[in-house]
């Protein structure tokens, strides 16, 4: 089944990409094969996965969240879709850089 996945890397910077078939693609990137930025970054190991109907809805995916930032990656790995609904730009910019809007740390300066 394709996959969109996640790796954290050993530098702590995450690496998505998209698969027909997650294990063999993750025993190369663990092998110094699977890319150049993870085979200079390793080990590696899986943070998330998602499982799609086709390999088209995976690669969407995967474009998706290299758009995101390392601080929404890392939220939708420890908490899933949850952590980051309602995690826009436009209420990032107006809450604060980098930070979810409704974080205790956005509004600890109105506080």
């Amino acid at each position: 089944m394709p996959h969109v996945y996640i790796l954290e890397c050993a530098d702590n910077t995450f690496y998505v990409g998209s698969t027909r078939n997650l294990q063999r693609r993750l025993e190369e990137h663990q092998s110094g094969q699977g890319s150049k930025y993870t085979g200079s970054r390793l080990p590696v190991r899986l943070a998330w996965a998602q499982e799609h109907e086709r390999i088209d809805e995976a690669y969407a995916m995967e474009k998706r969240l290299q758009g995101w930032s390392h601080a929404k990656r890392e939220t939708l790995v420890t908490h899933g879709f949850e952590g980051v609904r309602g995690w826009s730009a436009r209420s990032r910019r107006a809450a604060g850089r980098g930070t979810k809007p409704d974080s205790p740390s956005t509004n600890s300066a109105n506080a």
